[in-house]
């Protein structure tokens, strides 16, 4: 082996041996700051407001402080043992548990210590343990009617806006018809149609359903369309010599070409789903996290509704997380095409 191949080699194995010992500075000290709030919680007495001290303040400060520990025997193991997984994931997420940790004790100082912050509009970190300990059938039950209300106006919208998409992508004289539909009902919020879907439909579930779906609908079929219209010719033309007929332009050629425009536009609908579904469930759905928010700002109770806003945005974060996964599974065969 030649001094430069040496070199290389000995340079590429330094690489990873070296993430490891990079990755311990921040994860040590997202375990201290943790370790820090949880003393913090623990031994500075709370301000009593209305006669009533926080619940749930030893436990929120016994895990903080668990955690802190957790994070940094995690970090300095690392250094240790290179190739261990958890010690390889802090290395991404070592800022943002550093930034969390200092957002986390702040937040505890000024509601639960210090009282700056005026009750009951600001809880404590605490709060939310008491929230999701003896509240959590109600919230259950609220994610699973949102998830199905979301489920259902979603996957209407997307099919039938990859439908429409593709016919007029395809289709002149249905572009014809269909464009102008598209401009005059497009730029319209979906949330503007709301007294008028709760009037013509025979419940305020199926109303919300249609608004959904309405929502979904508009960006999956102008990016569908785009998609389609932007294909090479010169795709078909090679189909069409080796003797595809129309069917198998559509199927085989078409539709593959314009997925990545696609799944944009499934992006972009899902975004402007979950923005329909909590307006819906606030103004007339009597069910789901949009309506939990509602019930919980009408009796003041805003640590529920902190403990809903943070369901609802991991959920949501979840969703688009799956979404990513199943379009990098679909369109696995695309990568040294599309950039991703």
């Amino acid at each position: 082996m030649s001094s430069a191949d040496t070199t290389l080699a000995a340079a590429g194995s330094a690489v990873p041996a070296g993430r490891p010992a990079r990755l311990w500075p921040t994860g040590l000290a997202a375990g201290l700051l943790w370790s820090a709030v949880g003393v913090l919680t623990l031994s500075w007495p709370n301000q009593e407001v209305g006669f009533k001290s926080w619940g749930y303040t030893r436990e929120f400060g016994l895990a903080a402080l668990a955690g802190g520990v957790a994070l940094a025997l995690a970090a300095v193991s690392g250094v240790a043992y290179r190739s261990w997984p958890v010690a390889r994931r802090l290395h991404p997420a070592g800022p943002w548990l550093v930034l969390l940790a200092v957002l986390v004790g702040i937040w505890e100082a000024v509601t639960a210590k210090l009282a700056l912050l005026p009750s009951p509009f600001f809880a404590p970190p605490q709060s939310l343990i008491e929230i999701y300990a003896g509240d959590w059938k109600r919230l259950l039950d609220s994610l699973l009617n949102s998830l199905w209300l979301l489920a259902n106006g979603y996957v209407l919208g997307a099919v039938s806006g990859f439908i429409t998409g593709v016919a007029i992508g395809w289709s002149r004289g249905l572009g014809y018809w269909v464009h102008p539909v598209l401009r005059f009902l497009g730029p319209v919020p979906s949330t503007a149609l709301l007294p008028m879907a709760f009037f013509f439909f025979p419940s305020s579930w199926a109303a919300a359903v249609f608004l959904i779906a309405l929502a979904t609908w508009f960006p999956v079929t102008v990016l569908t369309w785009s998609g389609v219209a932007s294909v090479n010719r010169a795709f078909y033309d090679v189909a069409r010599t080796l003797g595809a007929n129309a069917r198998f332009l559509i199927f085989r050629v078409a539709i593959p070409a314009a997925l990545p425009h696609v799944f944009v536009g499934l992006f972009m609908g899902l975004g402007a789903s979950f923005s329909v579904l909590v307006a819906a469930e606030m103004m007339g759905v009597k069910s789901g996290l949009g309506f939990y928010l509602s019930w919980a700002q009408g009796w003041a109770s805003y640590a529920n509704m902190y403990g809903a806003l943070i369901v609802m945005a991991l959920t949501f974060s979840g969703l688009i997380t799956l979404l990513f996964a199943v379009r990098d599974r679909l369109l696995a065969w695309q990568k040294g095409v599309v950039k991703w």
